[in-house]
């Protein structure tokens, strides 16, 4: 959430051991795949791919990474001060753009793989997103883009014309299209360049320490510009480092390894569906000749017969008169799937109720994100006369806490546990830790804006109606939502990538991120809910009960973990590593 980039692990029995680790590899080594995933392009006597094409694909993940947070992380902030929006209004709204980034790396990983391969796609996602932030760079730099200025309390501000949120809407769709277009797309297009697990897991620990590295630089550094320079120049900046990045990328394209489009994934799932619909009233078979299995260089797994779980769709694998041709060929591939490609649905098809449980987990944390920065805008926010941390900086303690707890867990706990215990943590185990610090983020965010709210009622208030409390007190929730995540999405995207079949190896991990997205949608409508039906969150949050909000969510963080302790203890894993076990729970027990 913190960060929308999450934890890619390769499809390996190791890939639950790896997490946040920096390499001391520094030999380059140029080799082709052998894989079957995609076909690449060899070029006449030369060799692509390798550890020669890490500098580009890494200075190009750490600039674009710093252009995307450096303009989102402080929307809020820009909307109220500048577009005069109330705001809670501003914080459904920068949920909603959260969301569409979120969602549209789902739309670039298909594009992806179905048409034009990551390269292209990467280089036209980050052309999207400079014309984007050189959009917002404008409308900052313009005074007729914006309404006039006003004080942030008074009643008589101007709105901004439908001209004006046209075009500003217009530059947020742009920016966030090109962030989303990149960011997952980055993930799949560098560990396309490597040949071994190794090396893959090796570029994985670089990827998303560079990813939070970044966001950590435009939390601090840029969100600092945008704040106490001004908006022109914080935007301006992002515009210059997202140029700098596409010119980066594009001069290492000779070096990379191109991946040749092989169709979409999710045709052969979908071809389930309709031959399991057209044969629904057929009768399953027990003889294994009786279902059709993938041959050749197609065939995947071993499996001989489907399952009896979901057995209704296993009569899309049975074959029938009119399926198959004398000769032994398929007639109509819409009419009969393989046994394979029926189980590789019903994996995908079991994962969705802890989908759900997902959603409901990140819900809190989107909302949580919002208000914190609405509470450190009413806060103490100086550490000396001559330093004030931005509101929109905040955020950057999740994203540190984080990256600590990575390489904690990764050095010292996960090992620790499997010495003591004798079997690695699941990742459906490392969802259900995150879901309790989730618990006790919201928690401790509860009881410290009713301490802040205590003291406004007493009447201390500093000008503009900030109150004395530091703003120091919203980093403890900050921490313990930051070492949650430490836990759940990289858990998350273990099991996506454990459990989707290889034709969703490029794109599990942005299916991830759809639900990332949909939860800030989620966010947004409970917000909307909570302005309607109580008086919790006025545009002026001194006069509300934000600590009620928070109450709320703890209520549905219990109530969503007792959901997703049943799910799981009905889960069974396809594909853990031989010192783990097939049924799975959050407590450890079979």
């Amino acid at each position: 959430m913190s960060c929308s980039c999450r934890q890619v692990q390769p499809r390996t029995s190791e890939r639950t051991e790896q997490s946040i680790r920096p390499v001391s590899e520094s030999k380059y080594s140029l080799s082709v795949s052998g894989d079957g995933e995609a076909q690449r392009s060899e070029g006449t006597g030369r060799r692509y791919g390798g550890w020669i094409t890490f500098p580009f694909i890494m200075v190009t993940l750490l600039g674009l990474t710093v252009t995307a947070w450096g303009w989102l992380l402080n929307l809020i902030v820009f909307l109220i001060e500048e577009f005069n929006v109330k705001s809670i209004a501003a914080a459904q709204i920068s949920n909603i753009v959260s969301g569409c980034i979120s969602m549209f790396p789902v739309i670039g990983a298909i594009v992806a793989d179905s048409f034009f391969g990551t390269i292209p796609v990467i280089s036209i996602s980050a052309l999207i997103s400079l014309m984007g932030v050189v959009l917002l760079t404008l409308i900052a730099s313009l005074d007729f883009l914006r309404p006039q200025p006003c004080e942030t309390t008074s009643s008589l501000c101007e709105s901004p014309t439908k001209l004006q949120f046209g075009i500003l809407y217009a530059a947020l769709t742009l920016a966030s299209i090109g962030t989303g277009g990149t960011r997952f797309t980055l993930a799949t297009a560098g560990a396309n360049q490597y040949d071994t697990p190794k090396d893959q897991g090796s570029f994985f620990n670089w990827f998303f320490f560079t990813t939070y590295l970044g966001g950590a630089i435009s939390a601090i550094a840029v969100v600092y510009a945008e704040d106490n320079v001004s908006w022109k120049f914080g935007f301006g900046l992002c515009a210059a480092v997202n140029l700098v990045s596409l010119v980066i990328f594009m001069s290492g394209r000779r070096f990379y390894r191109h991946d040749k489009p092989l169709g979409s994934p999710f045709t052969s799932l979908l071809r389930v569906v309709i031959a399991a619909i057209l044969k629904r009233k057929a009768v399953n078979s027990l003889k294994e000749g009786d279902y059709h299995h993938e041959v050749g260089e197609k065939a995947k797994t071993a499996v001989t017969m489907p399952t009896k779980s979901l057995r209704f769709l296993n009569c899309a694998a049975l074959k029938t008169r009119n399926d198959i041709n004398p000769d032994g060929s398929i007639r109509n591939l819409w009419r009969i799937s393989s046994v394979e490609q029926v189980e590789d649905f019903k994996a995908v098809v079991r994962v969705l109720p802890l989908w759900l449980a997902t959603i409901f987990l990140s819900t809190p944390i989107a909302t949580q994100l919002s208000l914190i920065v609405l509470q450190g805008l009413v806060m103490d926010r100086r550490l000396n006369p001559h330093f004030k941390i931005p509101a929109g900086s905040l955020q950057v303690i999740t994203l540190i806490s984080t990256c600590v707890f990575l390489t904690l867990n990764d050095r010292w706990l996960f090992p620790l546990y499997k010495k003591l215990i004798g079997r690695s943590l699941t990742p459906l185990q490392r969802v259900g830790i995150g879901h309790v610090f989730n618990i006790l983020s919201m928690a401790v965010s509860a009881i410290v804006e009713a301490k802040r709210l205590q003291i406004v009622r007493n009447g201390h208030l500093l000008v503009s109606s900030v109150a004395p409390m530091s703003v120091l007190w919203l980093f403890p929730p900050l921490v313990i939502v930051g070492i949650g995540e430490a836990f759940h999405f990289p858990g998350n995207v273990a099991l996506c990538y454990q459990e989707f079949p290889e034709s969703l190896k490029s794109t599990a991990t942005s299916m991830t991120s759809v639900v990332i997205g949909i939860c800030f949608y989620v966010s947004t409508a409970l917000i909307d809910l909570i302005q309607r039906t109580t008086e919790w969150l006025p545009d002026d949050i001194n006069h509300g009960r934000v600590d009620n909000v928070y109450w709320v969510l703890v209520i549905g963080g219990v109530l969503n973990l007792c959901y997703f302790l049943v799910c799981s203890s009905f889960f069974h894993y396809r594909n853990l590593g031989d010192d783990d076990h097939g049924q799975d729970t959050v407590s450890g027990s079979n």
